[in-house]
Order: C-alpha cells, then sequence, then structure tokens
C-alpha cells in the first residue's frame, strides 16, 4: 500500500531494526535506562534545553506541558485548529482540569496576540487563572514566521505567560524556515517534538525546558502511566530519528510541492500550489466526491483520508514514483 494519510505512517529503517535490537536498557522509571538518558541529553543539547523527557506520545507531552505549567482551575490559550485543543480528547480539561480558550488561527496558523491579549482573564475569583499561550509549529503544515514568534515570546513577558510550543514538526518548520532549529526554540518556555512523524520514528516524542520543569513533568508522566521501563529500546529508534531525519526532510517538502502541482493541474480538483509549505498538501474534490476517490483509490493500493479537503502528507516511505502513481489513478478516477 501506499500511504498519503499521515507521516505517522512511517515504517523504522533497517538501521532503527538493528539498534533497536542492540540497544543497552535499564529501568526508565528508576532513571537508569542509558538509553533513554542518552536520548534525553542529545535532544536537550541540540534543541537548546536544559532537559529533556521521553514520552510515548506527542499527546503525552503536550499534556505533560499544560499540566506542568498550569494547575487546577487555569486557563491555557491556544487555536481552534491546535492539536492539543481539538485532537488530544480533552486530556488538559479532563485529566488536568485546566481550561482551554480557544482563539481563531489566522489563515498563516497564527493567533492574534491582540485576540490573545483580549482573552487573558481580568484578575477576578469569578474566572480561571491565564497562564500559558501554547502555540504549534507546524500548523496545518504552514510555519510560523521567526517574527512572529518573537512577538509572542515578548506578549507572554509582557503578560506574566509562559510560552509552549507543540512542535511535533517542528524540524519540518526549522527547514523550510532556513534556520537552525534553536533559532524556533528560543522563544519557549518549553516545546514537545515529536520523533514518530517525519523523522521516522516508530514510537515516542520528546519535552523539553528547564530542569524544574522537566521534573515536574516526569512526576505527571508516572502519574498518567506514561513510565515505559525497559524504553531504550523505543529511544535508540528515537535517537536515529532525531540526528538522522531532519536531514531528509528536504526531500518531503519538494515531493509535496511536486504533488501539489501534479493536483493542481487535475480540473476536478480545487487546490492553490502556492500554500503548500512543508510536507501536506490540501486539496478539495469540486463535486465532493471525496469518499468515492478514497474508495476507488483503496482499490488500486493507495491510501488516503476523505476530508474536506483531503490531505495528503509525504514522507519517508513516499517516493516520487509513489506520487506519480497516485496522481494518474486520481485521473483514471475522473475520467471514469
Amino acid at each position: 500500500m501506499i500511504d498519503f494519510r499521515s507521516d505517522t505512517v512511517t515504517r523504522p529503517t533497517a538501521e532503527m531494526r538493528e539498534a533497536m535490537a542492540s540497544a543497552e536498557v535499564g529501568d526508565d522509571v528508576y532513571g537508569d535506562d542509558p538509553t533513554v538518558n542518552s536520548l534525553q541529553a542529545h535532544a536537550a543539547e541540540r534543541l537548546g534545553f536544559e532537559a529533556a523527557l521521553f514520552t510515548a506520545t506527542g499527546t503525552q507531552a503536550n499534556l505533560l506541558a499544560i499540566m506542568s505549567h498550569c494547575g487546577r482551575g487555569d486557563e491555557y490559550l491556544c487555536g481552534q485548529s491546535a492539536h492539543n485543543y481539538r485532537y488530544e480528547g480533552g486530556g488538559a480539561a479532563v485529566l488536568g482540569s485546566v481550561q482551554p480558550q480557544p482563539i481563531d488561527n489566522e489563515p498563516d496558523g497564527s493567533i492574534d496576540l491582540d485576540k490573545a491579549r483580549a482573552a487573558i482573564k481580568a484578575n477576578d475569583f469569578h474566572f480561571a487563572i491565564t497562564r500559558l499561550l501554547s502555540l504549534e509549529n507546524t500548523i496545518g503544515g504552514k510555519v510560523l514566521s521567526l517574527d512572529y514568534q518573537q512577538q509572542a515570546r515578548a506578549f507572554c513577558d509582557d503578560h506574566g505567560l509562559q510560552l509552549h510550543l507543540d512542535g511535533a514538526r517542528i524540524f519540518n518548520a526549522s527547514v523550510k524556515s532556513g534556520c537552525d532549529v534553536t533559532e524556533i526554540t528560543k522563544y519557549y518556555d518549553s516545546v514537545s517534538v515529536c520523533l514518530s512523524k517525519g523523522l521516522g520514528a516508530p514510537v515516542g516524542s520528546l519535552l523539553l525546558g528547564t530542569s524544574a520543569f522537566i521534573d515536574r513533568a516526569t512526576r505527571l508522566r508516572k502519574m498518567v502511566g506514561g513510565g515505559m521501563r525497559q524504553a531504550g529500546i523505543l529511544a535508540a529508534a528515537g535517537q536515529i530519528a532525531l540526528t538522522q531525519g531532519p536531514l531528509r526532510l528536504h526531500e518531503d517538502h519538494e515531493n509535496a510541492a511536486y504533488l501539489s502541482a501534479g493536483l493542481a493541474a487535475i480540473p476536478q480538483l480545487d487546490i492553490n500550489p502556492a500554500s503548500t509549505q512543508t510536507n501536506i498538501v490540501y486539496a478539495r474534490c469540486r463535486a465532493g466526491q471525496a469518499p468515492q476517490l478514497r474508495d476507488y483509490l483503496l482499490n488500486q493500493g493507495i491510501l488516503i483520508t476523505a476530508g474536506d479537503p483531503v490531505r495528503f502528507v509525504t514522507h519517508q516511505d513516499v517516493s516520487r514514483q509513489d506520487i506519480d502513481v497516485l496522481l494518474e489513478c486520481i485521473r483514471q478516477f475522473y475520467r471514469s
């Protein structure tokens, strides 16, 4: 099957499998798994933080971040389209008793800081206490500008807020921005990074921040069932993903641009190729036939998600030839 549903579907490379099989392990709950410790130390140094924590998922990393920054009855500001608001089961509210205050995302994925300012609650016991602004980069495949992120840092400093980044695809953002990842992370109090999306690991994310922040997050990780014992088997693949994965992300971006141009040449689809910035492509079926297109492609050995618009994601297991196959099958669908 050729799978365009997400970059979460990548399979571990042969090098990752070999590293996992031979990984030196201990008990990470006791803090003595050397492979996990090595990954965390390397990640902290690479992204410019004091400490890092290996987590099972990006959802868990974001949850731990929000709960470490906020207490029960506090509030965090985020985008209406934010993953940690819309797609993580309401975990901050359900498990952390932290109230989300969503704000409409702008077309470029940012949050209007004037709207964020208006959403900060007054110092009044009727209201939740606003503690945190959470951004996402990339968001829907779009990259936040460095200038905007600098403004968000100043905004948080002016209003006494912490600043978290859901950086599941932060390396896609750094590649597109043409900067080192630390030119992004330097604006944030905490950052989550997914190892199992475009970087290609089978499992795992990282949460980064100060040593005191990571100590709180480690306690909370245990509370929510995230202590994984001999997790070095997973961390070994994560180490390869973190060091090697970013080096090839430009290929995914180039393939996404190629796919966008090909889709734009199909009259039955509505797409603006200029809107494709990284590895995520959106196209709308003009006649509303996304479910039928999905079923047709499935019979051709191609997996997509039939949304409105349809989202196509390029990753290490999708080649230029795979994209050509997809485009030809879509053309055949509309000819039939």
